[in-house]
């Protein structure tokens, strides 16, 4: 049984082409780019070009760039970067929605006494800028909001929030992690100081990320060593990945305007039919500001960990909107800050395709997806006390 892979937000497959320009580095070019010798060198102009291709794709110049390991250091380093430039200011603004490797850095900088507002969203994934706008103050040091929802796939208007954010004075650093590649991006003319990317998000190898850091922007490193990455990431660079993410962005920025249009097409097809097909079942999010890959659904009453167990069987991999694990019914942090009813935050599945999804692997989906959410439907006990219970076990759980 082949793989329907719909999961990749998560993570995507490695484009052959990528392999490709990777595999001479992994086998003939294995000299280290800091090397003197000429052997050393031909790799330096790899990691070059590598850097031009990435800063193409983001509409960067190139001495903009910093390779590193992953989303999670990208976004690491910018915070802590902000934050030690400015010793004076104590004060981060983020939202309740950003992922892990932003939320648990600011909740750890909490404890080290820095203060953090986490800003609300409302049920479709967005921000109030009045909000934002009434939590800036002199003292904020850096404000960090994703550009889109790695769940829902909502796009917040990061350029009005920059604009914002300059008029007094704090840095702005954005996730984009889930946005590179599936939306146009002009560093030139955007308002933001620190982007992190992550290549495993394009078509390139785990392992391998960039930061993109404004000329004129105080940096200071996370990891200190050498004199790698300008002084801004010491560290022997990962050459073979640092080339699979050069031509991943090159191939992303070839072929962004169709594969977009087509993933759209794709996904729309496939949410506006399972709509139609299951009663009791709703799209989660903005539905016209989001990511062009991406739909969240939650069907009511069931547990989406048990509709992912069920369309595994048929080969099919997507992903819950809930963070369950075995034993726990403490949903996805997300969708709980959307204030999303019991009776959906518990069946919510993400579907997330990519330029290889062809149009029979959405019909897959289609045609077994209502017979799972009606055997599962049969089986449970939430819709008969409209979720009373599920709900009691959340409220005691959150105690």
């Amino acid at each position: 049984m082949s793989v329907i892979y719909l999961d990749n937000n998560a993570t995507t497959k490695v484009d052959p082409q990528v392999i490709e320009a990777m595999m001479p580095y992994l086998t003939e070019y294995y000299a280290n780019p800091s090397s003197m010798h000429t052997f050393g060198g031909q790799l330096a102009k790899a990691v070059k070009t590598a850097r031009e291709q990435v800063a193409a794709l983001l509409g960067a110049d190139e001495s903009e760039i910093v390779f590193t390991s992953c989303g999670t250091e990208g976004d690491n380093a910018a915070i802590r970067a902000a934050l030690l430039a400015q010793p004076e200011k104590r004060h981060i603004i983020t939202t309740q929605v950003e992922h892990p490797a932003v939320l648990n850095v600011c909740k750890q900088l909490e404890t080290q006494g820095y203060s953090v507002t986490y800003l609300s969203v409302n049920s479709q994934g967005q921000l109030d800028l009045d909000e934002l706008e009434a939590s800036l103050t002199g003292n904020t040091a850096l404000v960090s909001i994703m550009y889109a929802n790695n769940e829902t796939g909502t796009i917040f208007p990061i350029e009005q929030i920059g604009l914002r954010v300059k008029e007094r004075g704090a840095l702005f650093h954005v996730d984009a992690v889930q946005a590179v590649g599936k939306i146009p991006l002009n560093m030139k003319t955007s308002t933001v100081d620190m982007l992190t990317m992550s290549g495993h998000k394009i078509h390139a190898p785990k392992g391998i990320g960039a930061l993109y850091v404004r000329r004129g922007v105080r940096f200071r490193p996370l990891l200190i060593g050498g004199h790698q990455e300008r002084g801004r990431r010491a560290g022997t660079e990962n050459v073979p990945g640092i080339v699979g993410l050069g031509k991943a962005a090159e191939l992303e920025l070839l072929h962004l305007e169709e594969a977009t249009a087509r993933e759209r097409r794709l996904r729309d097809r496939l949410e506006q039919t399972l709509l139609a097909k299951i009663p009791d079942c709703e799209v989660n999010g903005d539905p016209k500001n989001r990511l062009p890959n991406t739909t969240n659904i939650g069907f009511k009453y069931i547990e989406g960990e048990a509709i992912l167990l069920l369309l595994n069987k048929h080969g099919i991999c997507a992903s819950s909107g809930s963070a369950c694990t075995s034993g726990s019914l403490e949903p996805s942090h997300v969708l709980r800050a959307m204030g999303l009813p019991y009776t959906t935050l518990h069946g919510s599945i993400r579907f997330s395709l990519c330029r290889y999804t062809t149009d029979a692997e959405i019909d897959r989906v289609i045609e077994v997806m209502p017979e799972i959410v009606e055997r599962l439907r049969a089986l449970s006990p939430f819709k008969n006390d409209d979720a009373g219970w599920l709900q009691s076990q959340s409220l005691v759980n959150s105690h």
